[in-house]
């Protein structure tokens, strides 16, 4: 069963950043296949972990003897920043974005500060007032860490915020952190099952912005 009605109404929307409001599928999948290469694993494997963790904790996952997987991600990020080629903004995001009240958004990634201004940049999205990134927290997706924070930094409960994603790790942070989930299915090759709410992407759908907070409307 869905987890909210389009007549609820929230405080805050979050937004993941990668695959729900930007497509960095193509570009992050060419740096993290490199780098997969590079130690003898394929990436047919092992590119579908990469999605909504840090980059550090899905390098220190696969036990890789003496790497270091801070000084790795340090050097992927760098990849990736250089790498923004296809970058491109999901359906209908910079359009719903730019509807809202600057101070009612954030968003929440798993990517570095710098790579994810660059991809914002890249894909054409307005930068938020509001952005957590991976050095904010102690904790990446799955912990709830992040979600918390930016429900503090723009003083709301985190049970009156709706968060945006599309992965697993990402939609388990938010379960936690007690927010609602919208997932976005748009960079899915597969059916995605889910008991939360799902949108392809925003072409459909549109903010409200109402006296108790935001809505959502189909369109």
């Amino acid at each position: 069963m869905a987890d909210l009605s389009f007549d609820d109404t929230f405080e805050a929307f979050l937004f993941d950043m990668d695959g729900t409001i930007l497509n960095s599928i193509a570009a992050a999948e060419r740096v993290w296949g490199a780098w997969f290469g590079k130690f003898g694993l394929d990436p047919d494997v092992y590119l579908p972990t990469i999605h909504g963790r840090r980059a550090s904790e899905t390098i220190a996952s696969l036990g890789l003897p003496h790497v270091d997987a801070e000084a790795e991600a340090s050097a992927i990020t760098l990849a990736e920043i250089a790498e923004v080629a296809g970058v491109m903004p999901i359906p209908g995001a910079p359009l719903f974005l730019n509807s809202l009240p600057p101070r009612k958004w954030a968003v929440v990634t798993s990517a570095p500060l710098a790579l994810a201004r660059t991809r914002l940049e890249a894909a054409g999205l307005p930068a938020p007032a509001i952005l957590v990134t991976a050095e904010d927290v102690q904790r990446g997706k799955p912990a709830p860490d992040c979600f918390i924070l930016a429900a503090e930094r723009l003083a709301v409960n985190p049970a009156r915020c709706l968060v945006f994603e599309d992965a697993e790790a990402g939609i388990a942070a938010a379960v936690t952190a007690g927010c609602k989930v919208m997932v976005v299915t748009e960079t899915h090759k597969h059916a995605f099952e889910s008991a939360h709410n799902q949108i392809g992407n925003y072409q459909h759908v549109r903010p409200e912005i109402l006296r108790g907070g935001l809505g959502l409307t189909r369109i």
